[in-house]
């Protein structure tokens, strides 16, 4: 049976690597895996955790999102001349005040979480476009859906690959492309300490008025208890996309946990925003205030992360039972 080529961005730590492990390890090998990376002096993770797997459903390739030439080195070196699903996985983050953050940090947040997005699709899209089969995925965030406090460049170009994401979809139904977007909250990889961060001690504050200060660091305590009690593991993450590379026809958006819909909702059930920047307000700022007082904050329900120690936005929510449709059978199939 002919393999299922894929094509991931960003291999060399995180979900990347560890998507590309799993799909080259599968027992029936459904899988021909290009694992890309910008340095390949990081390989050796890879390798070392794909060790005796079958030497024909692996490959790793250098490639720079950001660099034209280098998009084009790597689509000539996919020897089936195909990509059938590509997963845009490549992304870097930036943390900070606003007015702490350099012209040039944020070219770079952009120039890999949109334009090497974008740069990544153009190169392999004409193919599938051709063949009438194809699947892109994008490692995307709850910082597409949401802003989040002092991640404002960040925010900005994961919400610009929203909506490419969106208009293309649309198009790309006549084509029998589809394109996913994969939600996902914390993460246990080394994203987080590998962002650029304006550091809470650091002399980038020393320019700014105190209470930014004050908020900033507030904010930096907030994110650590997130992590701590929220974070999902890398495998939990990982079936998330293997259920988009199996479904026949996967969601625009599917999304790795439930804790953050509350939020998300509040964009449409309050179109104006007002309600969506009281409640991410309360949630960062003041949520042991918010649910002591109003009640507008309520433990995780059934389903979500229970973390202890922070409150999930329970705002215009009913239970669900999940935006991601499990694909049948994708569980043990990989």
């Amino acid at each position: 049976m002919e393999k299922t080529v894929v094509l991931i961005t960003g291999c060399s730590s995180g979900i990347g690597l560890g998507l590309a492990v799993r799909l080259a390890s599968d027992a029936s090998r459904r899988f021909k895996v290009y694992a890309t990376m910008r340095n390949l002096a990081k390989k050796e993770r890879l390798l070392e955790c794909v060790r005796g797997c079958h030497a024909s459903t692996l490959e790793i390739l250098q490639l720079d999102v950001t660099d034209p030439l280098s998009l084009a080195a790597a689509a000539q070196q996919v020897q089936e001349q195909r990509v059938d699903v590509l997963v845009c996985n490549a992304g870097v983050g930036l943390m900070g005040p606003l007015e702490t953050c350099s012209f040039q940090a944020m070219k770079t947040i952009f120039d890999v979480n949109v334009f090497g997005t974008i740069g990544t699709i153009q190169a392999f899209l004409p193919g599938m476009k051709r063949r009438k089969a194809g699947k892109i995925i994008i490692s995307s965030s709850v910082g597409a859906l949401q802003g989040i406090p002092f991640n404002a460049v960040y925010c900005a170009s994961k919400f610009a690959v929203e909506g490419l994401c969106e208009s293309l979809a649309v198009i790309l139904q006549q084509f029998n492309v589809h394109v996913t977007l994969i939600e996902c909250g914390p993460v246990n990889t080394s994203f987080l300490a590998n962002l650029q961060r304006t550091d809470a001690e650091g002399s980038a504050l020393q320019g700014l008025d105190p209470q930014t200060r004050a908020l900033y660091s507030q904010y930096l305590q907030h994110c650590q208890s997130l992590f701590r009690d929220v974070a999902q593991d890398t495998e939990e993450v990982l079936q998330v996309f293997l259920e988009a590379i199996c479904a026949p026809c996967p969601p625009l958006r599917s999304f790795t946990t439930q804790f953050f819909m509350p939020l998300t909702r509040l964009k449409l059930t309050s179109p104006d925003g007002s309600e969506y920047v009281r409640a991410m307000h309360k949630f960062v700022f003041s949520a042991g205030e918010a649910q002591a007082a109003a009640g507008e904050f309520a433990p995780c329900s059934s389903g979500s992360p229970e973390g202890a120690g922070v409150s999930q936005p329970h705002l215009f929510v009913s239970e669900t039972r999940g935006c991601c449709t499990r694909a049948a059978g994708a569980a043990s199939a990989v």
